[in-house]
């Protein structure tokens, strides 16, 4: 294990250390995986996604929704934001809108992460299927992203496009694009026309086609479009409030050429709408003479920053030192201005002619050449890549508290671009992947490592504004390849000292704190403690782990109310609508995954059975889409919640995630031992295992959990090694394992591994058998509140009542202490069950069905083998009744250990006085004439 480093060490390393050459583009070459060394520290490692393939069961079926959606979906429509940001063409994609679009909550501030999740699911689609198509489209986006990083890095350059008389410039929807033109543009002109052609592609308020001012004080503007939608002229000397101003009378119609002339001649101003003069001002007392000498000269940008950058076209922008009449403007209409009766503008006259740069010549002879720029600027780093610009990373550095509709999470958005790429790079060796990742991560240093210390644990503790996500983990696995000690570095800087200190110490201070923005955080650091050996890291992630499960647990696997952590232990009390968002299981699961490679303690794979087969697979739903993924955000537990599989405005982190989610579903059914000595098989799924290490071949089948076991068959070469079979911590009894037909000595305990060590040879085949039982789990903080659960599966009641369900199990409980009898099975439908009246079926099947995940447990009389006593059942001030620690005894060899445990149990309650001692008998009596079921 590597000597602990510090922060300081390693950036000084950092700077000392020479940089590695950029790794070229080119041609690519027939897609191949790349793999991640694995950690020392590691004492588990896992099987590539390539090696183990999924076979038919409901996961198989699940992700074929998943594998359609990604194998359909146009990913130009996800590079539009890119492309737009870069200035360059889009080629009429349409964003996917929602949180990954301009118009999307917070004006699109996350846009570009969608994109980065996608990459990674098409990743993992490949390297589970091998399916060209899913390289083909990472192909695209690679090449694509390339492109926009090399615009980034330079200037902007003209984008031509189709003008009213030739050619045109176009500023895409979110390229921040305007034209500077030189300050003697108005030439202190006391009369003067301006006029140019537009063609608008989107309806916002407020976008000009020209300012000319120094501030927001002093200037002259034509908006295409006012608070009102319709084109207007103003010019002032004294702000909004001294506007003397024109307005039009009508929209100018989108995605069609307009002419817009402004004429000023003494008091009298004039609008110009197509050659139509639509509104006149006689009483002005201002023109560009007063203004003098102005500094913001610009086509297409507004003095206001919050304004607007104009998207849409121009063609032909001319300027006249004098007042064109009526008739020179109408000859505009249908002649270029040199062929016009108004011939050029003698003050300024562009024409926007194709050209590969970002000038444009002015053709009045006055040689005042005209710039494109980026309101922005530029990146500070040839490594920047964004679907916006970078000011949001900017102005997070003086942030002191979250306001999203300004800076929303960039560094987590720029953790999922950056796990894209290195997905893609891992998935097909594309060489290009690879080095735009390592420069975002030099552009990230080169802006973070300048910063103080202090000024990182404040953006770092700044609500969704400072959130990172899974940053660190990443980065930590680039470093892996690149070995960068910058990229190391990198990852430390993201450290947030009071959580790791608070966590460290095992002192709890989640409660209001984000869920889903600290989970990802704690696998990162997991990960830095395999890089530098610092053991707080390692340590923190556990303690972490522990206050969220199950302290914040529901029993779907989920944690998180509105997105919130609230007081430990309170479940019930934070049932609502918006519980467990999606993406909080997502990452829970990998931060399992991560710690069970460390510590082979089993609480991490009950865990992560538990939030698999649950919340996870019932987050997708059952139904094929094009457009949209089908995975929800919140999975509210408020009796009769609807699932909504369409969340908010669309391409939401959980989408994401889910996209995720559902194409690696068998990355942890097996791990290996680290030397090869051990094959761990942690979830029982239909699934053929290669281990190339061994020889060896290990096909899972099994229908579970459908199935009450699975059958492991091996095939290939004879190999030395353990089979670990996980035993579930709720296999309360009768797992069983046999080898070749004979039973393998040993008693499998709950929440273990159970071990058979030999040397395996082609034909073995191991029978794991895990009875299920029906099971409740209490809330924490209310235990008559309960959830339903059948070995691993959680069923949730079916009703459109939003009251609690009350519900009573022990009327026919089985000897077992199995609640299943009591309930009947449904013909036909596997795990559907009907009490009462209600329908209980899985949670993971992803229908829209009204669902109660948890019922109010209601035993109202003391009822033995569907045989009624008459007697209440009585309870304790705690909430425990009778039949509660009758029943906590069990399993019951036979009826006679049951009626032993009635009678002792009677006898107590009869003695505290909490039951009477004729209905004591009575009790009794029932147990000893009930028939019950073994």
């Amino acid at each position: 294990m590597a000597p602990p480093l510090s922060r300081r060490t390693l950036l000084q390393s950092a700077i000392l250390a020479a940089a590695v050459p950029g790794i070229g583009g080119g041609v690519v070459a027939a897609a191949s995986a790349v793999t991640l060394p694995p950690p020392a520290a590691w004492t588990l490692r896992p099987f590539p996604l390539d090696t183990v393939k999924l076979g038919s069961g409901i996961f198989a079926g699940k992700r074929q929704l998943m594998l359609d959606h990604a194998r359909g979906y146009d990913v130009n429509r996800l590079l539009q934001v890119f492309r737009a940001n870069a200035g360059l063409a889009t080629g009429g994609a349409v964003a996917p809108g929602g949180w990954e679009g301009l118009d999307g909550e917070a004006n699109g501030n996350l846009r570009g992460h969608y994109t980065g999740h996608f990459l990674t699911m098409l990743s993992q689609a490949y390297a589970s299927t091998g399916e060209q198509a899913y390289a083909d489209k990472i192909r695209t986006m690679v090449g694509a992203l390339t492109e926009v990083r090399e615009a980034l890095r330079s200037d902007p350059r003209m984008l031509a496009v189709t003008g009213k008389w030739g050619g045109a410039h176009e500023n895409v929807r979110g390229s921040y694009q305007y034209v500077d033109l030189p300050a003697a543009v108005l030439g202190g002109a006391a009369a003067i026309t301006l006029s140019v052609w537009v063609k608008p592609t989107h309806n916002a308020n407020w976008q000009r086609a020209f300012d000319f001012g120094n501030n927001t004080t002093r200037y002259m503007y034509l908006a295409t479009r006012n608070a009102n939608g319709v084109p207007r002229f103003a010019i002032t000397t004294n702000g909004p409030g001294g506007e003397q101003a024109l307005n039009g009378t009508a929209a100018l119609p989108l995605n069609q050429w307009s002419h817009l002339a402004v004429t000023i001649s003494g008091s009298t101003g004039t609008l110009y709408v197509n050659g139509t003069a639509v509104a006149q001002n006689t009483s002005m007392t201002l023109n560009p003479s007063v203004l003098g000498t102005l500094t913001n000269n610009w086509l297409g940008r507004s003095n206001f920053s919050g304004d607007p950058v104009f998207a849409g076209a121009f063609d032909e922008f001319n300027v006249w030192s004098r007042a064109l009449t009526a008739a020179e403007i109408t000859s505009l209409q249908t002649n270029e201005a040199k062929n016009s009766s108004a011939g050029l503008g003698n003050l300024a006259s562009y024409y926007f002619f194709a050209t590969t740069g970002g000038t444009f010549a002015d053709a009045s002879g006055r040689g005042l050449t005209a710039t494109l720029r980026r309101t922005w600027g530029g990146p500070s780093h040839p490594g920047f890549l964004a679907a916006y610009p970078e000011t949001q990373f900017i102005e997070l550095e003086s942030m002191t508290s979250g306001d999203y509709t300004r800076v929303w999470a960039p560094y987590y958005t720029a953790h999922k671009i950056l796990k894209g790429l290195l997905d893609a790079h891992l998935a097909t060796d594309d060489a290009r992947a690879l080095d735009l990742a390592s420069g975002m991560c030099d552009w990230m240093y080169s802006r973070l490592s300048k910063l103080p210390d202090a000024t990182l644990q404040r953006m770092w503790g700044i609500f969704s504004s400072g959130e990172f996500g899974g940053i660190v983990e990443t980065i930590v696995d680039l470093h892996s390849i690149t070995g960068k000690a910058e990229h190391l570095a990198l990852a430390k800087l993201f450290d947030l000292d009071k959580l790791i200190d608070a966590c460290t110490a095992n002192t709890d201070i989640l409660d209001g704190l984000h869920a889903n923005q600290h989970i990802p955080i704690f696998t990162g650091y997991v990960r830095l403690y395999d890089a530098t050996g610092e053991s707080r890291y390692l340590t923190a992630a556990k303690n972490f782990w522990g206050m969220v499960i199950p302290q914040r647990m529901y029993g779907i696997g989920g944690t998180s109310t509105a997105e919130f952590w609230k007081a430990r232990g309170v479940i019930a009390g934070t049932i609502s609508d918006t519980n467990a968002e999606t993406c909080c299981a997502y990452n829970l699961l990998k931060l399992s995954r991560m710690l069970f490679f460390h510590d082979q303690d089993p609480k991490y794979m009950d865990y992560y059975e538990r939030g698999l087969y649950n919340q996870v697979l019932g987050s997708k739903q059952d139904k094929a889409d094009a457009e949209k993924p089908l995975v929800t955000y919140f999975i509210g537990l408020k009796p009769g919640h609807v699932r909504d599989y369409t969340p908010k405005q669309g391409t939401t982190c959980c989408e994401g995630t889910g996209m995720e989610s559902a194409t690696k579903y068998q990355d942890s059914v097996y791990f290996k031992k680290a030397d090869n000595s051990a094959l761990y098989v942690n979830l029982y799924s239909p699934s053929t295992l290669t281990w190339s290490e061994k020889g060896v071949t290990v096909t899972q089948t099994t229908d579970y959990p459908r199935e009450q076991g699975t059958t492991l068959t091996f095939s290939g070469s004879r190999a030395a090694f353990e089979l670990k079979l996980r035993v579930p911590s709720w296999a309360a009894g009768g797992f069983k394992v046999t080898v070749n037909g004979s039973a393998v000595s040993g008693t499998p305990a709950a929440g273990s591994y159970f071990t058979v060590s030999r040397t395996w040879q082609s034909g073995d085949t191991v029978r794991v058998t895990i009875p299920f039982r029906l099971r409740v789990e209490k809330a924490l903080d209310d235990p008559s509140l309960q959830t339903l659960f059948y070995g691993p599966v959680n069923l949730v009641g079916r009703s459109t009542s939003t009251s609690y369900l009350p519900v009573g199990l022990y009327a026919n409980a089985a000897l077992s202490g199995d609640l299943l009898p009591t309930l009947t099975p449904v013909s036909g439908k596997p795990l559907h069950y009907t009490l009462g009246g209600t329908e209980f079926a899985p949670f993971f099947e992803g229908t829209e069905d009204p669902t109660h995940a948890y019922v109010q447990r209601a035993e109202p009389r003391v009822v033995f083998g569907n045989t009624d006593s008459g007697v209440v059942n009585p309870a304790r001030s705690d909430g425990t009744t009778l039949l509660d620690e009758i029943w906590a005894a069990a399993p019951f060899a036979d009826k006679s250990a049951l009626v032993t445990r009635v009678r002792s149990v009677v006898n107590a309650w009869v003695a505290a006085g909490l039951l009477g001692q004729a209905d004591g008998e009575k009790v009794v009596s029932t147990a000893q004439g009930a028939t019950f079921v073994p």
